[in-house]
């Protein structure tokens, strides 16, 4: 079975979530946002949290300084549902969000988990939510193997979206050039050798273990300043499948951390690569079976999501510029379910108009909303249910901007011919 989920898809859910929390506005200073750490006692962020409602009694606007306090009080409240902050930490925003202009001010509040640890704690009272700290857990997440090696020594470590962490570092122990008194040329070169194969071997037995530990590993980046990378990297000393994953060998000006350093440095386009060259091939596979007319594809919203209620979709593509809503309408006369779908603005137009708008099976004005869901989230769901593999396209690939232009945002590559 295909897998039902993806990176991707998450990534996509939380950037998508930020940038919506990025564009509400308040009507003054009344937005808050609360960052907790792990590890933060949670009775002393809310000692702060009472000493911030003291201060805000000294806001001159009434509505403002009520706005503040109401905020306050509800991230308390939310607050007190944790005995101790998530392994990652915990965020809170809350503030007055103006509906449709001044006066129609209504409270939201939102918690999210990060999906990897914060350093960050603090308490803003402004205009805007501050999502600034989270951005950055947004991007690409996969981690990547680096070794940096020459004949003095070598660095093994792992970079996982903007860190770097040191794995292991090795010296060679390899003697120089310059043979001990008394030692033929020859018998210096053949020791030389043998202290050169068993560091080798050494700093390979390291490294294959603690790559082959990492269950997200995308790629694999050798670099080092002289020609000991390339006769280390061809050599017998990687692990066959790791082999597979060299996506780079890099001279460098230096060994050692620093030699990483540059490594990543001068890898920023391999690294962005990695990913969309993934997405240029799934978005070839699906034109493949267009092309050849194998009926193994469809796109278009409802053309996939009728596939995806058969199960016999294996890939489904969306684009990460598909965006909506999905409505299911039920008559209450006659039980028959229509579905709408349309851009959010329509979506609540539909809404609004439900006491005139006739059922089409009986022409009775007695429709309600059965279902509603926002567009992406709806093929998700539909997709896990099916055991369907799920990828979030973005447009920085040629392949990417046609998915979004020419297939309706949205297409799939299916199980078998479907007629």
């Amino acid at each position: 079975m295909s897998v039902s989920s993806s990176d991707s898809v998450a990534r996509f859910r939380f950037r998508r979530t930020l940038e919506q929390l990025a564009n509400k506005a308040g009507r003054g200073t009344e937005l808050i946002s609360l960052y907790v750490p792990p590890g933060s006692r949670i009775h002393e962020v809310l000692a702060n949290l009472r000493e911030e409602g003291g201060t805000a009694v000294n806001i001159k606007s009434r509505t403002t300084r009520q706005n503040v306090q109401d905020a306050i009080e509800r991230v308390s409240q939310r607050l007190r549902l944790f005995k101790e902050p998530p392994p990652t930490g915990l965020v809170i925003f809350a503030g007055a969000i103006p509906q449709n202009g001044p006066g129609s001010e209504r409270m939201e509040i939102y918690t999210l988990i990060p999906p990897e640890p914060i350093t960050v704690g603090f308490y803003r009272c402004d205009s805007r939510f501050h999502v600034e700290p989270l951005l950055a857990l947004a991007a690409e997440k996969n981690s990547y193997g680096i070794i940096v090696i020459d004949g003095t020594e070598a660095v093994v470590a792992t970079l996982k979206g903007q860190r770097v962490e040191i794995q292991k570092t090795f010296t060679s122990g390899i003697p120089g050039k310059s043979r001990a008194g008394g030692q033929s040329a020859r018998r210096f070169e053949r020791i030389r050798e043998q202290v050169t194969n068993d560091y080798y071997v050494r700093v390979g037995q390291h490294f294959n273990d603690i790559m082959t530990k990492i269950p997200d590993l995308r790629g694999i980046i050798v670099g080092g300043p002289g020609p000991t990378k390339y006769n280390w990297a061809e050599g017998d000393y990687m692990n066959y499948m790791l082999k597979k994953k060299v996506l780079s060998i890099v001279d460098t000006s230096y060994s050692s951390e620093m030699g990483v350093e540059e490594v990543v440095e001068k890898s920023g386009e391999i690294l962005k690569g990695v990913r969309y060259q993934e997405e240029k091939q799934l978005v070839q596979k699906f034109l493949y079976e267009i092309g050849h007319e194998t009926g193994k594809s469809a796109f278009g919203e409802k053309n996939v999501q009728k596939y995806l209620e058969k199960g016999i979709v294996d890939t489904l593509l969306i684009s990460e510029k598909l965006e909506g809503q999905r409505l299911l309408l039920k008559c209450k006369n006659c039980g028959a379910v229509e579905e709408f779908r349309g851009t959010r603005f329509e979506a609540d137009a539909v809404k609004s108009s439900l006491t005139t708008r006739p059922c089409q099976k009986c022409g009775k004005t007695n429709l309600g909303v059965e279902e509603e869901s926002d567009i992406v989230d709806s093929f998700v769901d539909f997709a896990e249910k099916a055991g369907t593999r799920v990828e979030v396209i973005s447009e920085e690939t040629e392949e990417g901007r046609m998915l979004r232009d020419s297939f309706g945002k949205v297409a799939a590559v299916l199980r078998y011919p479907a007629n």
